[in-house]
Order: structure tokens, then sequence, then C-alpha cells
């Protein structure tokens, strides 16, 4: 026998989830990433995307840091059109850059991956780094999804986990 209290608790918990508005802006077959581009179906013919990473965090009372090796992922999510990646730079803690990864665009095919590596020994971006992606395309596409995969190891301990890039301008 059900309880009627136990599936109004549940269907409050799982409305609280929902982002606010995300069922208002998104169609049944947009995802969030897409419907915040603001364009139908969520596509647009260009994006600059920031990206959060670290390049080190701190365990223990903020005294000790564990170096990461960063992969940024690059993913044109476009099973259809291709996606030019025209700038993929590298910016530290306070803001400045670091590195740029490209030196011509880099054409990216339906559902072709791009990867930028920090190594695990350049600390230089710190606790607060961050990427910024700029993709363009002939016609409007699905976004890309860029991602940033952090991972390291101290002594026996090890840490990975994922930070999501967001469009932050339209081109």
């Amino acid at each position: 026998m059900r309880h009627p209290l136990r599936s109004i608790v549940l269907f409050c918990v799982l409305a609280l989830c929902l982002p606010a508005g995300w069922a208002d802006a998104a169609g049944p077959d947009t995802t969030p990433a897409q419907a915040a581009s603001g364009s139908p179906a969520g596509k647009t013919a260009g994006q600059t995307l920031y990206v959060p990473c670290y390049s080190h965090i701190y365990h223990g009372i903020k005294t000790m840091p564990i170096d990461l090796t960063i992969t940024l992922s690059v993913r044109n999510t476009d099973p259809k059109r291709s996606i030019t990646v025209t700038l993929v730079e590298y910016y530290d803690t306070a803001g400045k850059p670091i590195r740029s990864y490209l030196t011509a665009p880099a054409k990216l095919g339906p559902l072709m991956t791009a990867e930028y590596i920090v190594g695990q020994t350049d600390s230089k971006g710190g606790s607060g780094a961050n990427f910024l992606v700029r993709w363009t395309a002939d016609q409007p596409a699905c976004p890309p999804l860029a991602e940033a995969v952090m991972i390291g190891t101290s002594s026996q301990q090890g840490i990975s986990f994922t930070s999501r890039g967001f469009p932050i301008g339209s081109d």
C-alpha cells in the first residue's frame, strides 16, 4: 500500500532539484546547455565558453597542495555539423593569460573531440585557473561540451573530478 505523504514529499524534493526556469526554457529534446544558448533547439553559430579548472587544490588545513593534471576536452556535440575552435587560452587565478593552445583554428567534425593538456608539474594556474574556448560554425550547430578533467596523486592519496564550461558570450 502506498503512502500519499511519501509521494508528495518525493514530488516536492524532485521539483526543488530542477533548475529554476529549466522546464520553461527548454523543449523536450533540448539540454539545459543548449537552452542557455538562446537560439531555437539550442543551436548557435558560435560562443565563448568559460571552463573553470584547478592546477592544484589544498587538503588538510590549506597547507598542503596536491598538484593536478588538467585535460581540457572540447567535444563537438553536433551529429551533423562541423565547428571550428578559434581560441583556447589558459588563465591563472589572477586572470592573467598563461598560454594559448592554438596557432591556427581547429576544425572539429561531427562528434569529434579535441584535448588540451596542462601537466601535473605546471602549477602556474593555481586553484582558480580557467580556460576560455571560442568556437564558430558556418551554420547554427549544437554547442560543444567543454569539460576540464583534473587528476592528481600524492603519496597514497589520489583525487579526480571534472568541471564543465558554460557560455559567457555569443560570437
